[in-house]
């Protein structure tokens, strides 16, 4: 493994233990050029995933590209970070066991509303205004009277 900071080869694994949720093997790592030390994870893959986007073009899933977006829109919320990491465990099986190689982002992008919906109110209005491109304030106004109202899809 890498150092992210000095680029040497030379780390060396510290501790070693499974994750809350033991979907994961979490790594601490020292590098023996810099000295530094950094945290890995180690996770099962069952298959490789390509995203299909609006425009048709085709990508590789990139989990941290999903753990970025919705660390977006939790940003400065009160959301433990396990919940936001079981969350996104979650997403990442149920596309990895639903069969299909390709996953059009559409997917992708209705489940983690879900999943945000069911941890964080604030995050969830975030990310849909991203997912759902948002134009004006009203359209903030409809979203939210649909949330309140139960009609939300």
């Amino acid at each position: 493994m890498r150092c992210p900071f000095c680029n040497s080869e030379e780390t060396q694994v510290k501790d070693s233990r499974p994750t809350e949720d033991n979907t994961a093997i979490r790594r601490r790592r020292a590098c023996m050029a810099c000295g530094a030390r950094f945290t890995t994870f180690e996770r099962v893959q069952l298959r490789e995933l390509t995203v299909v986007k609006k425009n048709g073009q085709r990508s590789p899933f990139e989990r941290e590209k999903l753990e970025r977006s919705v660390t977006i829109a939790t940003r400065k919320r009160p959301v433990d970070a396990d919940k936001i990491d079981r969350m996104i465990n979650g997403i990442v099986r149920q596309l990895e066991s639903s069969g299909d190689q390709e996953v059009p982002s559409d997917k992708i992008g209705e489940l983690v509303m879900e999943g945000l919906a069911n941890v964080d109110s604030v995050a969830y209005v975030r990310f849909a205004s991203v997912y759902r491109e948002f134009r004006e304030a009203k359209d903030f106004e409809e979203f939210i009277g649909e949330l309140q109202s139960g009609v939300s899809e």
